[in-house]
């Protein structure tokens, strides 16, 4: 995985150990049934007022087609990440396609309520 690829709108982008701890995140928010997958789908839950934090894949093509999501995201003050890959994001998300974007979603009593504050902590600390 270069970050050569890498389109440089795709800001902030996860460094390799935070990716692996999203993709971790994301892929409980599955087993949960907290994760909307697809672009669509992650504004709905912006809209919605239901995201803790979107994920987006840096490796789209093109990378237009989600660059709505961080404007929208920055409206309702919700962290945003870019990760290298849609290929990865996908798998983590537990489909075999690739997945450009996804949002974990807030849930009352959830178990992963503490993880995500960490995650979000740490994504907004790449924001400032």
């Amino acid at each position: 995985m270069g970050s050569e690829g890498v389109n440089p709108k795709a800001y902030p982008l996860a460094d390799a150990q935070l990716t692996i701890s999203i993709m971790d995140i994301v892929q409980q928010a599955a087993n949960y049934k907290q994760l909307k997958k697809g672009a669509n789908e992650a504004t709905k839950t912006l809209n919605r007022g239901i995201a803790e934090f979107v994920v987006m894949a840096a490796d789209t093509e093109p990378l237009e087609i989600l660059l709505h999501l961080p404007l929208l995201a920055e409206d309702k003050n919700v962290p945003y990440v870019f990760v290298p890959s849609k290929q990865g994001l996908g798998r983590a998300c537990g489909v075999c396609r690739p997945v450009i974007a996804c949002s974990v979603t807030t849930n009352e009593g959830s178990q992963l309520k503490s993880q995500i504050q960490q995650l979000k902590d740490s994504i907004e600390k790449l924001l400032i």
